[in-house]
């Protein structure tokens, strides 16, 4: 994959910043994107600055030289942001080859006709909108490669995207929007050499689990471990490796998919 490029937002922590790091193991340049702050709109701490540079100065050790690695400052909720994003890729880089959304956020912990409509429109701005701007901002880039195109397009959905989360009603929307995006998606690339596909994972051992956590009142994220047949949490690493393999060439037959990376969750 030495070459080749990519954008990540949600790289501070989670999903998002074991994909930089895998993506930089194997010899991509990577911009790592996220918001770096908290939302007074939710009710628990988001990745921060120093949480994102750290990312970036790991996967500048990983990459050794074979790609590079850079940082950005941006909210998801803000397409101009993520066009700039994309431009400076290109302009960096020489174009772009994989944009992959793995920013997300989760609120909730109450019947949805009782959840503040500013976590309400926060999750739905964030989980599905950021994925729609996103697809807005890179996808032109990625068809400004030359054929034969490889472009990849990637995001994070959720099994709850097709499983009822009680108390998380604005969460499931959102995923379950995602999904259909990238099935649509995959529709109008057809065969343009572009592709859109998803990870929907399990409980997987993120900051975002833990606030799930507190919300369901529970001990500690652990306790969702029992409900995946697995028998355990997923790690981070486990749905990077599956994104990395979507990135790369072994995907090419493979577009609109929807692939559970869920410990059998949703069995």
């Amino acid at each position: 994959m030495q070459g080749r490029t990519a954008i990540v937002t949600g790289a501070a922590r989670g999903i998002g910043a074991a994909t930089v790091l895998l993506l930089a193991a194997e010899g991509w340049s990577v911009l790592a994107v996220d918001r770096a702050t908290d939302d007074p709109a939710l009710p628990y701490p988001l990745g921060t600055s120093v949480d994102l540079e750290g990312v970036v100065a790991d996967a500048t050790r990983l990459s050794a030289g074979r790609g590079r690695i850079g940082l950005l400052l941006a909210d998801v909720r803000d397409l101009a942001a993520l066009e700039r994003a994309v431009v400076d890729v290109e302009t960096r880089w020489g174009g772009l080859d994989a944009a992959i959304g793995c920013a997300a956020v989760i609120a909730g912990g109450v019947p949805f006709w009782e959840v503040p409509v500013a976590q309400e429109q926060a999750i739905l701005d964030i989980d599905l909108g950021g994925v729609l701007n996103l697809a807005r901002a890179a996808i032109p880039a990625l068809l400004r490669r030359p054929e034969p195109r490889q472009g990849r397009f990637i995001a994070v959905a959720s099994t709850a995207a097709t499983r009822g989360l009680p108390m998380l009603a604005a969460y499931c929307a959102a995923k379950a929007g995602v999904a259909g995006l990238i099935r649509a998606l995959g529709a109008e690339l057809g065969g343009t050499g572009v592709t859109a596909n998803a990870v929907s994972p399990g409980s997987t051992n993120t900051d975002l689990l833990v606030e799930s956590a507190r919300l369901y009142d529970l001990p500690s994220s652990d306790a969702f471990a029992a409900q995946q047949p697995m028998g355990r949490l997923l790690e981070p690493s486990e749905i990077a490796a599956t994104i990395s393999f979507l990135a790369g060439p072994g995907s090419s037959a493979m577009t609109g998919a929807v692939i559970p990376v869920d410990g059998g969750l949703a069995l």
